[in-house]
C-alpha cells in the first residue's frame, strides 16, 4: 500500500472519528438505561476508537508485510475477546450481542479506512450509529408489525429481487410501442409498492403527520407520481389523516420540481436562468401550501395511523403500471406526429407520462447542439410540469377519499395558477 503521509493521517484520523461516533452512542446508551455502580460497559467512547484504529493499523501492516495472516490473527484475537466479555456479563445479566456485533464493524470500518475506502466506511460508521440510536423505536415498530406484514415483505422481495431481473430491457413492436420496456414499467410497481412500505415504516416509527411527511419529501426524490398513488390509496385506511396524507403529496410535487432544477442545471446550465425564476415559484407554493397543511389542525389521531391495513397492494400498483406504459405509448406516438412543430402539445403530453422526460429532451435541444429556442424550451419545461401536477391531483381525485380531495384541490390550484402565471413572463 503505497501512500503520503498526510494520506495516512486522513485515512486513520476518519477511522478514529468514525470508532468515537459509535463508541458515544454506546457510552450514552449505557448510561440511559441506568446500571449498577460495579458494572461497567463493555466498551465505550475509548474502547470504539482503539477497535477502529487496530483494525487500520493490521491491515496496513498487512499489506506492506504482504501477509494476510496478520489481518486473520487480530480479527480473531478481537472476536475470541469479544466473546470472553460477553460470557462473563451473560453470567451476571440477560444482554444481547448488540455491543459485541458494533464493536466487530467499527474493526472491519478501521481496515476499510486504511485501504482507502473512506466514503464506505463512513457510510457503515453513520448506519451503525444510527441502528444503535433507533433501539426504541425498532423495537416499537418490530411490536406492531403481523404476520400480514411479513408476508407482504416477502412478496415485495420477491418482485424486486426475483421477477424484476430477468425482465427484458428493451422495447418490442412498431413505433410507437417500441417505448414501452417491461424491466422500466415494472420497476414503477416496484416504486410503487415500496413507497408504500416506506411510509407505513415512517408513521410507525416517528408519529403520522412527521412520518407522512418524510414520506412525500424523500419518496418525491424518486418518484412523485408513486407518492401521490400510494399516499391517497392509504387516505381511505385512515381517512382522518387526510390532512397529514394531502401534506405528504404536496411535499412530494415540491420535490419534484426541485429535482427538475437538477436535471436542467446539469444538462444546459443556460436554460437554468429562464426556468429556474418560474419553477422555483412552483415550488414556493408547493411549499407554503404544504406549511399551511402542517400548521391545519388535523381530525384523526395518532391511533389511526396504527389501524392502517397492509402496506402492499399490489393489484393497484400493477395497474398504475400498465396506465403508465399506455401513456408512454400516447406521448411517443404524438411526439413522431407533430414532431417540432407541437412542442407545446408534446410537453403536455409527455408531462403526464414522465415530467423527467420532457426537462431532459428540452434541456438538450436549448443546448449548444440543439434548434429549440431557450424561451420555448423553458416554457415547455413549465407545461410538463403542470400538466404533470394535474395528472397526479387527478389521481388522487380518483383514488383517494372525499376528505383528501378538498386540500389536494388547492395545492393543485396553486401551483398550476402560478405556472399558468409565469408561463408569460418567460
Amino acid at each position: 500500500m503505497e501512500a503520503s503521509l498526510p494520506d495516512l493521517f486522513l485515512r486513520f484520523g476518519t477511522a478514529l472519528v468514525i470508532g468515537l461516533l459509535i463508541g458515544l452512542q454506546r457510552e450514552y446508551a449505557f448510561q440511559e438505561r441506568g446500571h449498577p455502580d460495579n458494572q461497567e460497559l463493555l466498551a465505550g467512547a475509548r474502547t470504539f476508537p482503539l477497535i477502529s484504529l487496530l483494525g487500520a493499523s493490521f491491515a496496513l501492516l498487512s499489506d506492506l508485510a504482504q501477509a494476510p495472516v496478520l489481518l486473520g490473527t487480530v480479527v480473531a484475537g478481537v472476536a475470541i475477546l469479544l466473546g470472553v466479555a460477553h460470557y462473563q456479563e451473560a453470567k451476571a445479566t440477560n444482554t444481547g450481542l448488540t455491543t459485541e456485533i458494533a464493536a466487530l464493524v467499527t474493526l472491519a470500518v478501521g481496515m476499510l479506512c486504511a485501504w482507502d475506502y473512506i466514503e464506505l466506511a463512513a457510510a457503515l460508521g453513520v448506519a451503525t450509529t444510527v441502528l444503535l440510536a433507533l433501539k426504541v423505536q425498532t423495537e416499537s415498530f418490530a411490536e406492531t408489525i403481523d404476520r400480514d406484514d411479513v408476508f407482504a415483505t416477502l412478496k415485495f422481495a420477491v418482485i424486486t429481487a426475483v421477477i424484476l431481473p430477468i425482465l427484458p430491457r428493451q422495447g418490442y413492436g412498431p413505433a410507437p410501442f417500441d417505448v414501452v420496456v417491461p424491466y422500466n414499467v415494472w420497476l414503477i410497481v416496484i416504486l410503487i409498492s415500496g413507497i408504500s412500505f416506506l411510509g407505513y415504516v415512517l408513521i410507525q416509527v416517528v408519529g403520522a403527520r412527521r412520518g407522512v411527511g418524510l414520506t412525500g419529501i424523500l419518496g418525491g426524490l424518486a418518484s412523485s407520481t408513486a407518492v401521490t398513488l400510494s399516499l391517497a390509496q392509504r387516505s381511505r385506511d385512515a381517512p382522518g389523516l387526510a390532512r397529514s396524507f394531502s401534506m405528504g403529496v404536496v411535499l412530494a410535487w415540491t420535490i419534484m420540481f426541485l429535482r427538475v432544477l437538477v436535471e436542467v442545471a446539469v444538462v444546459n446550465v443556460s436554460l437554468l436562468r429562464v426556468v429556474g425564476v418560474p419553477i422555483l415559484a412552483m415550488m414556493a407554493a408547493g411549499i407554503a401550501y404544504a406549511a399551511y397543511l402542517y400548521t391545519a389542525g388535523e381530525a384523526g389521531t395518532e391511533a389511526d395511523a396504527t389501524e392502517m391495513t397492509n402496506p402492499f397492494r399490489l393489484t393497484p400498483a400493477i395497474t398504475f403500471g400498465l396506465l403508465y406504459a399506455l401513456i408512454l405509448v400516447a406521448t411517443n406516438a404524438a411526439q413522431t406526429y407533430f414532431g417540432d412543430a407541437g412542442i407545446y402539445v408534446t410537453s403536455l403530453l409527455s408531462g403526464l407520462a414522465d415530467v423527467d422526460a420532457i426537462t431532459l429532451s428540452m434541456a438538450r435541444l436549448s443546448g449548444p447542439a440543439g434548434d429549440v429556442e431557450t424561451q420555448t424550451a423553458a416554457r415547455a419545461i413549465v407545461i410538463g410540469a403542470a400538466a404533470n401536477t394535474l395528472l397526479k391531483g387527478s389521481i388522487v381525485f380518483a383514488l383517494g377519499t372525499k376528505r383528501i380531495r378538498r386540500p389536494i384541490l388547492g395545492g393543485m390550484a396553486a401551483i398550476i395558477a402560478t405556472a399558468a402565471g409565469m408561463i408569460w413572463f418567460i
